[in-house]
């Protein structure tokens, strides 16, 4: 039986559990591999493009020019390394990622670099390829094992817009995207928390629904009926039962709430490890901000704080719970920002588009810990040595999930596709240094 993502939503309770059955197929033949590592990701997403000098890549001595204020960098507690000065809770858990210098793809479009980044393809031919948030739904999602009453791959709170997460995979592998704020006093989740309604009162609706549906009753046996009660009963178990109570951060103690950060970003990042927890697949965290054209380090003063809270604390939550040896952390955005700062109006201090060269951090999931690969040059404004691109990047993540890069992913109409092709792309190889 074929439900459509729209059509389930629409019959459904919940726009949430409408996905379910949506994703429920089989796909026997895409079998994930057995001695993978990592059984599930987090991406932390900086939308808009962080800047690598401020961040993972500093230049102390590059002049004002191209570090601003922000020109004292901090040693992490891997002796030799050091990142940014405004991130000093992840200097204390360098032990447990790794920096990569030298990404690059040369491309400055927010929407090309997205793109080009999530799915390790280059813009072009006619054909959208899936992120890789939606080919690990395919391995690893209801197909794979998986057996959430949660989708899959969720967004944590907004879809980018940029482009189709699921490419040609179509509406069954697009991400279920939470909206909400999980810092709010209640994260109201689409389909699964209402605004305003208490579960008490959805209890007391679907008591008196029930009562009054005698027709269902009478009709008990049909098989269509036994299918819409079966979608009918997912979607309370999800706004009613524990698959739901995911979302509820009140089940976590003060104390931790407040180590993550009270901001949007760092319960987010809470949220994500408690999704993990459950087993899903694959959690994005789209942390908006970054494209900071104007006033850049005025930003950076309230933004590098909420991701070091949040990104540190969920680096060691995840190992102090045993979860960070079978999970990859990413963290990176579309590309960096321009080493040289725009002074003049309208700009006063900014930094723009930079494709050249930008940093990713990667943690967990198979991932050694503790080592910078590649670098840039003295100013930041070229790769110096070791290149690694955004197929490398992604080719290497699927590696340790135990995804066959030439598996085949389904197709509409039947076009041979795989998961991932180095032909035709630029590329520095597998990231094996540190797998």
């Amino acid at each position: 039986m074929n439900i459509t993502r729209g059509d389930f939503i629409k019959k459904s309770l919940s726009g949430a559990a409408g996905l379910l059955l949506a994703n429920n197929i089989s796909l026997a033949a895409l079998t994930p591999g057995k001695n993978a590592k990592a059984k599930s990701v987090i991406q932390v997403w900086l939308w808009g493009g962080s800047c690598h000098l401020d961040t993972f890549d500093p230049k102390p001595d590059a002049g004002q020019d191209i570090t601003g204020p922000l020109n004292h960098p901090i040693e992490t507690n891997v002796k030799g390394i050091y990142i940014g000065e405004l991130l000093p809770e992840l200097a204390k858990h360098a032990d447990k990622y790794s920096l990569i210098r030298s990404m690059t793809h040369g491309n400055g479009g927010h929407e090309t670099a997205a793109y080009m980044t999530q799915t390790g393809r280059t813009p072009g031919g006619g054909q959208v390829y899936p992120s890789i948030g939606a080919v690990v739904s395919v391995f690893k999602g209801y197909s794979g094992g998986y057996k959430g009453l949660i989708p899959p791959y969720i967004v944590i709170t907004q879809l980018q817009g940029r482009f189709s997460e699921s490419g040609f995979l179509g509406n069954k592998y697009k991400p279920f995207a939470t909206g909400g704020d999980p810092n709010s006093q209640t994260f109201e989740v689409e389909g699964v928390v209402a605004k305003g309604i208490s579960e008490e009162r959805q209890k007391g609706r679907r008591e008196f629904k029930n009562k009054l549906n005698s027709l269902e009753q009478a009709m008990k046996d049909n098989s269509r009926l036994l299918e819409a009660n079966k979608m009918e009963q997912q979607a309370y178990e999800l706004i009613l039962g524990d698959a739901g109570k995911v979302f509820d951060l009140s089940q976590e103690k003060d104390e931790l709430r407040a180590k993550y950060g009270k901001s949007t970003f760092g319960q987010s990042c809470l949220v994500a490890r408690r999704l993990i927890e459950k087993g899903a697949p694959y959690v994005t965290i789209n942390y908006p901000g970054w494209d900071t054209h104007k006033g850049h380090f005025q930003t950076m003063q309230r933004k590098l704080p909420e991701l070091d809270k949040g990104l540190s604390s969920l680096l060691q939550d995840l190992s102090d719970k045993g979860l960070l040896d079978s999970t990859i952390v990413w963290c990176c955005g579309e590309f960096g920002r321009t080493p040289k700062i725009a002074w003049d109006a309208p700009w006063n201090g900014g930094r723009h588009h930079y494709g050249k060269v930008f940093s990713a951090l990667v943690a967990g999931g198979g991932f050694k810990p503790g080592i910078v690969v590649g670098s840039s040059t003295e100013k930041g404004e070229e790769v110096k040595s070791r290149p690694v691109y955004p197929v490398d990047l992604l080719g290497s993540m699927y590696s340790l999930l135990g995804i066959d890069t030439s598996a085949k992913l389904p197709h509409p109409q039947g076009k041979d596709e795989i998961v991932l092709s180095f032909e035709g792309v630029k590329s520095g190889g597998l990231l094996k240094e540190i797998m």
